[in-house]
């Protein structure tokens, strides 16, 4: 009876520290939208009233839609390169065994832990030396440098799950090995690519710091939004902006957690399937 009591008590602290957590995390997020639909031009309560002209504001602004398309090119590129680059390293280090693999592998996801302004810092300083121009090509390859690891991290998982018996009955069968990467290992870690996709898509896309150092003329979404914070009247439409860069993000990562767990349970009844086989 009292550990059954202690039970209970523990999981209704828990229950309180969760629930006091995700308040503490995403309270200061709901009053995006809340302001973005207020009256008034000033941030602040009470509320004036409700209106939607802040986003139709921003279907009249020039600047937006320049920064909006760079984003998108961006986005895109470094959610191709990071999802090429993880799926090499993720096949690699589950796959096969070579010197120095878990240093290597450790110093591919290094950026994971690295703070974010000294890789910008570090990866400005190396540009100018090199005699680089500051462009789009800049913020795609410091975007790659940190949206690499991420990737890798999904489709380790994907390809350490993959039963190598269906590889090994593809070669039986006579096809090569890009042959059967193309009709049966890409086909079955799908899920995990996706997933990757749309996690380092939406991390490029709301990466500011990288982007702030390395853009040029063509400025990103996030660093637009950072320079209109410096007029005060332009902040109930940046509001807008960022109410609706939240929903898209919420449901890209909600997508892509669906992806991820399909693919976990693709590969448990492949597993189940292939044990009751043998």
């Amino acid at each position: 009876m009292v550990a059954r009591l202690r039970s209970l008590m523990a999981v209704k602290w828990l229950t309180v520290y969760a629930v006091s957590y995700m308040l503490f995390l995403y309270l200061p997020v709901i009053l995006l939208p809340l302001f973005a639909f207020n009256d008034a031009t000033v941030v602040a309560f009470p509320l004036s009233g409700f209106t939607t002209k802040w986003f139709d504001v921003l279907w009249t602004t020039e600047a937006l839609h320049g920064a909006v398309r760079n984003s998108a090119i961006v986005a895109i590129s470094t959610a191709v390169l990071s999802t090429i680059f993880g799926a090499c390293a993720a096949r690699a280090g589950a796959r096969y065994r070579f010197p120095f693999k878990s240093g290597i592998i450790g110093f591919i996801m290094l950026p994971l832990v690295l703070p974010e302004i000294i890789v910008a810092v570090a990866l400005l300083v190396m540009l100018v030396q090199l005699g680089m121009s500051l462009s789009l090509w800049t913020v795609i390859a410091g975007h790659v440098l940190i949206c690499t690891p991420f990737s890798i991290a999904i489709l380790s998982s994907a390809f350490a799950g993959l039963d190598q018996s269906l590889e090994e009955a593809s070669f039986d069968l006579g096809e090569s090995k890009w042959g059967t990467f193309r009709r049966v290992t890409l086909p079955l870690v799908m899920p995990g690519v996706i997933s990757s996709l749309l996690i380092t898509f939406t991390i490029s896309l709301d990466e500011f710091i990288i982007a702030f150092f390395l853009t040029g003329t063509d400025v990103t979404l996030p660093v637009y939004i950072w320079s209109q914070l410096r007029f005060p009247t332009k902040l109930p439409s940046v509001m807008a902006l960022g109410t609706i860069l939240l929903t898209l993000s919420i449901l890209l990562l909600i997508l892509a957690e669906w992806f991820r767990r399909r693919s976990a349970r693709r590969q448990g009844r492949d597993a189940a399937a292939a044990g009751g086989f043998v």
